[in-house]
């Protein structure tokens, strides 16, 4: 058994990609406030949103279902992991009276952390007018958004051993799938077994490896955000850090921190928790990190982590390059164990 964790840096330059909301017709960006400094960020509804919309187009999504009106709103996906890529790792809830089975859930497999602004940014003001089709004399429309500089970054967790396994009974929300859909489920192939405690049906291994190479590779190529009209950027992670572990822990949320106003990767840290977590690391530790982010750092951090990378403990080229390899040993069956718990 093992968990992908580590940590994905978004390079923002001059940016709205996800904003909050409005005042005075002034759109604001997402951020906080620890004290006086103001940390702008990302929302982990929002990259999620954006790596689902990032999937190729020929990978099938589970369709949504809006229902009610007002206040008493709901919507929600089929509920039907055991089909849909996205339903599998992403997860959802679905609460309908009526509705074969009652409600079903899946605790999400991809878990992602809010990406944060690593130092202190203050977003500006950027003040604008519409004036357009005017007659002379009229005053203009005049409104104002926000935007900002900032490396965000937040942790991630996926857990392998549930990629394609769903549970069928248990206590309360436990249910993954609803008695026609596991009906349905096992008629096409899937597996039954007892997984951490409850009844559960698991897909072929083969497709359980794609879906894991599939959102591997889709995290390098991750596109979208508000504001592209005016603030257009690349939002592929200029870093993304994967370290197999045997258990849930993520000891490398550290490894981005400020020195002087500046943010940094510190080697220090990350071989710290390598020897601190020897005995937990499930293989190499996967390092992308986009030529050009954070200056001269990655040449620095190439020549400090010598001894790691020779060893194989490291990994360090390109995000599309690392993750890109990681993707296909896992579908070449390089790393089948990681996907079943222990039994013992």
């Amino acid at each position: 058994m093992s968990y992908l964790v580590g940590k994905v840096a978004l390079d923002i330059r001059a940016g709205a990609p996800n904003n909050g909301l409005g005042e005075d017709n002034v759109t604001r960006v997402k951020q906080l406030r620890v004290g006086r400094d103001v940390f702008p960020y990302v929302s982990a509804q929002a990259f999620r949103r954006w790596l689902r919309d990032s999937v190729p187009a020929d990978e099938p999504r589970s369709g949504v279902t809006r229902t009610g009106s007002g206040k008493n709103q709901q919507a929600f996906t089929e509920g039907r992991p055991d089909r849909y890529f996205d339903d599998d790792l992403f997860g959802y809830m679905v609460a309908m009276k009526g509705r074969d089975g009652g409600t079903c859930q899946r605790d999400t497999v991809f878990a992602t952390g809010t990406l944060l602004s690593v130092a202190p940014r203050r977003p500006v003001e950027d003040f604008g007018t519409m004036s357009r089709g005017f007659k002379a004399g009229e005053n203009p429309v005049l409104h104002g958004h926000e935007l900002y500089s900032a490396e965000l970054a937040g942790d991630v967790l996926l857990d392998l051993p549930r990629i394609g396994t769903f549970e069928t009974a248990g206590s309360g929300l436990k249910v993954a799938l609803t008695a026609t859909a596991a009906k349905e489920a096992a008629a096409n192939g899937a597996t039954s077994l007892t997984f951490r405690g409850s009844p559960a049906l698991r897909l072929d291994l083969v497709e359980r490896r794609r879906r894991a190479a599939l959102l591997l590779r889709t995290l390098t190529a991750v596109r979208g955000g508000a504001k592209q009209a005016l603030h257009y950027g690349d939002r592929t992670p200029a870093l993304i850090l994967l370290a197999p572990m045997k258990g849930g822990i993520n000891p490398f949320t550290r490894v981005l921190g400020v020195r002087d106003g500046r943010v940094v990767f510190d080697t220090a840290v990350l071989r710290e928790e390598i020897n601190a977590w020897r005995d937990e690391l499930d293989g190499p530790i996967h390092l992308g990190w986009a030529p050009g982010f954070l200056g001269d750092q990655r040449e620095v951090a190439r020549a400090e982590l010598g001894p790691e990378i020779e060893k194989g403990t490291v990994i360090l080229d390109h995000p599309r390059v690392a993750i890109g390899q990681l993707a296909k040993e896992i579908e070449a069956g390089q790393h089948d164990a990681w996907f079943d718990d222990p039994t013992s």
